[in-house]
């Protein structure tokens, strides 16, 4: 991680501070060992004070989604390129993210995981999610579909072994041979099951929510759309009260009504804006590999060469956050329910980030009046721009 030096003891005083009950004008959060000590309004307590000058103050953004930035992918499983790719959302905003990796053959991706597993121990990801290869071919997206296979129990716990408890989620296809059991065997083994890249109907879809599935990876994109007498696997996810619904909010794989729909209907509690973000992420255009397959960035959007389909996004956690305030109708509370405190309950860490309120890491982004970001504190360290 890239900090200017170690964790400052501050107050940032003068802004608007987005906490868990609303937004606190002319508010502060005193910052001591790399926690926030107190939250408040007014008056700022003793000590150095960092004036935010009404600046809006969020906690750090979370993404579940993320295959890469700053010009490097995951997969490389190189500890210098990881973390620049982590690097590069992190100095825009996003203090905790999932390395998430596309289908590969499983022993590749095994150790994939094994080399990501170390760095999960260091801190740069907060673990791995494999977006692959247990996968519809008919909903494959951005996934090499001579690569997709079915969840079968061996290569499960080959997989997970690898990851010696860092895999944290694994998106499945339920409509597959051994879905079902595959999402119980994941239930179990401490990660989260995700549907996504399926052709699925609803009645191919509830087994799986049913064995303890509760997130709908990227809702709308690779999957079998939704129709008035079939509602597929966007009806069943959208309408499930367990289920956790990823929107990847770039106004390019969503279309802005569909993004507020979509988070009306679902609510502050199973909301997650998410990046999708590949190697292109704060980068630009140009020619990247995905899974072994050739990504062209023309304009900001990635797609495979040659096939035309969507292949993940240029998109940072800052950006979903600004597109959702002034693109989608969201206000600035559900923004933040949707990039951190959600995100951080999914992953068991709401106990540590993904709120402003005492006791939590100082994990805080402060925001400019086009809500972009004009300083990122992670663990109570300035993160270098």
């Amino acid at each position: 991680m890239s900090t200017w030096g170690g964790p400052v003891d501050v107050t940032l005083a003068g802004g608007r501070v987005v906490t868990p009950d609303g937004v606190l004008d002319d508010g502060w959060v005193a910052v001591r060992d790399g926690r926030i000590a107190a939250v408040g309004s007014g008056t700022a307590p003793e000590g150095p004070v960092t004036d935010l000058g009404g600046a809006l103050l969020v906690p750090g953004f979370i993404d579940i989604h993320c295959h890469g930035g700053g010009g490097e992918a995951f997969t490389s499983g190189d500890p210098d390129k990881v973390r620049k790719a982590a690097d590069a959302h992190r100095r825009r905003g996003t203090t905790t993210m999932l390395a998430s990796l596309v289908s590969r053959p499983v022993p590749e991706l095994a150790g994939q995981v094994a080399a990501l597993a170390e760095l999960v121990d260091d801190g740069v990801v907060a673990g791995v999610h494999l977006e692959g290869p247990f996968l519809s071919a008919a909903r494959c997206g951005a996934h090499d579909p001579a690569i997709l296979c079915p969840p079968d129990r061996g290569s499960l716990d080959a997989l997970l072994r690898a990851g010696r408890g860092a895999v944290r989620m694994v998106t499945v296809a339920p409509e597959l041979e051994h879905a079902v059991d595959a999402v119980r065997h994941l239930v179990d083994s401490g990660a989260i099951a995700a549907i996504g890249h399926t052709d699925a109907t609803e009645a191919q879809v509830r087994p799986a929510v049913d064995a303890g599935a509760t997130v709908a990876t990227h809702l709308f994109n690779g999957m079998r759309p939704l129709h008035h007498r079939e509602p597929g696997p966007i009806g069943a996810l959208l309408d499930d009260e367990r289920v956790t619904v990823e929107l990847i909010c770039d106004l390019v794989h969503l279309h802005p009504t569909t993004v507020r729909l979509a988070a009306r209907h679902a609510g502050t509690g199973r909301t997650v804006l998410v990046t999708d973000a590949i190697a292109a992420a704060g980068v630009g255009d140009g020619v990247y590999d995905i899974g072994g397959l050739e990504v062209r960035v023309v304009d900001g959007v990635p797609t495979l060469a040659g096939g035309g389909s969507l292949a993940g996004s240029t998109l940072t956690m800052d950006a979903a956050f600004r597109n959702a305030v002034t693109g989608c109708g969201l206000d600035v509370v559900e923004a933040v329910r949707a990039t951190s405190a959600r995100p951080a309950e999914l992953l068991g860490l709401a106990g540590e980030t993904g709120r402003i309120a005492e006791g939590l890491a100082a994990d805080l982004v402060v925001l400019d009046a086009d809500l972009r970001p004009r300083e990122v504190m992670s663990r109570g360290a300035w993160v270098k721009d």
